[in-house]
């Protein structure tokens, strides 16, 4: 094992575990290594060999390997720098950490004039993310850790295995440590050598870093068997930000559940109902969209009407005009009409169906009909 890497691990141990430290200088390697749980009566472990080990050890853990990459991607998507690293990760995070080119980002807090200057991206949520991603990481599956650094302001951390949780949000409401873990011993050795904390906080802490420096909200996915998290390092929209915090009684749920409208992502059922509920959001299952209470608090009045579109109503009033006015149309011809009216969450499919819709509604109601051309005429029996 890394000698350098055991002296390191020596000083977090003591550092935890203050109330020892006149009895841990009195320990030889063997000795501290047992305490902390990093080996087993002295013999190796994986985990020992993952967090302490030289380099060339990795081949011991074979087929998991101890790999961790960063990788620097342009605005386009190009990759315009790369470094791999390998054990031992206690001290190979640091080194990760340094890569990371994470620039002042500066922006006008509400009520000044004098800007306020902040990092990109939080030195605890970098570490709290990258040394997840050591912990939870399907070590059966041969994969590495990537940490993907964008030019445009994010960050994206990715590791192999399923996320055992049942989600994030369950996460941050139980605040607390998880009962099972996929790897209890690396787990347990981390805990001890102050890389990862003990009472299950870390995830709600990062969301709430976010969210004080008005940034959006951390951002997990759960694809391929790869758990996949996106910090970014900007303020998209400030003013939303500012005055959605500022809603009067609003959880950091509520905020991660509105985060998700804004991102055009699915809300659960009781996300929806809370939502709903609180007058936050309005709309049809899956297409969201902010309530007018919402937009007329956070000035997004404009974006408010934009995703809203324009109600049935009025589409029926526009199809009968159209009627009135060049006697017969097509469904094609009343698509062209109304597809850039209808809201913005909608795709062309749904658009279109929301069109046909309005027409079946329409001659259930007997105000048109179809005519021998496969067209629309109205219904004037």
């Amino acid at each position: 094992m890394s000698k350098e890497a055991i002296e390191k691990a020596r000083a977090n141990y003591a550092g935890k575990n203050q109330h020892l430290a006149s009895e841990i200088v009195l320990w030889d390697d063997a000795t501290f290594l047992n305490k902390a749980k990093i080996t087993i009566k002295g013999k190796i472990t994986r985990t020992a060999i993952l967090l302490l080990g030289k380099s060339e050890s990795e081949h011991f853990i074979n087929p998991a390997t101890a790999k961790i990459s960063w990788i620097l991607r342009d605005k386009d998507n190009m990759e315009k720098d790369y470094q791999h690293f390998t054990c031992p990760l206690l001290l190979n995070t640091e080194e990760v950490y340094k890569k990371i080119r994470n620039l002042k980002y500066r922006y006008l807090p509400e009520g000044t004039l004098f800007p306020e200057e902040v990092d990109q991206y939080d030195a605890y949520i970098i570490r709290e993310a990258l040394n997840n991603c050591i912990a939870h990481q399907d070590y059966t599956l041969s994969g590495k850790i990537n940490v993907v650094e964008h030019e445009d302001g994010k960050l994206v951390f990715i590791n192999s295995g399923k996320f055992i949780p049942s989600s994030v949000e369950e996460v941050v409401i139980s605040d607390a440590p998880e009962p099972t873990y996929r790897n209890p011993f690396l787990v347990e050795a981390m805990i001890n050598l102050n890389m990862i904390d003990a009472i299950g906080s870390g995830i709600k802490r990062m969301f709430n870093i976010q969210r004080k420096k008005f940034f959006p909200l951390p951002d997990y996915e759960f694809t391929g068997n790869k758990v996949k998290l996106t910090i970014t390092g900007k303020v998209v929209d400030i003013n939303y930000a500012r005055k959605v915090a500022a809603i009067p009684d609003l959880s950091l749920l509520d905020i991660i559940a509105l985060d998700k409208v804004s991102k055009s992502k699915p809300l659960d059922d009781d996300e929806i109902s809370k939502l709903k509920n609180k007058g936050l959001i309005e709309g049809r299952k899956p297409n969201f969209h902010i309530s007018a209470t919402v937009a007329k608090a956070t000035g997004e009045k404009e974006d408010y009407i934009k995703h809203r579109g324009i109600d049935d109503e009025y589409c029926q009033k526009m199809i009968l005009n159209y009627l009135k006015k060049f006697g017969e149309g097509r469904r094609e011809n009343f698509e062209k009409m109304l597809f850039d009216k209808l809201p913005d969450v909608l795709d062309a499919t749904q658009k279109r169906n929301k069109i046909k819709n309005i027409l079946q509604k329409m001659k259930r109601e007997k105000l048109i009909k179809p005519n021998e051309d496969k067209g629309w005429i109205l219904d004037v029996t």
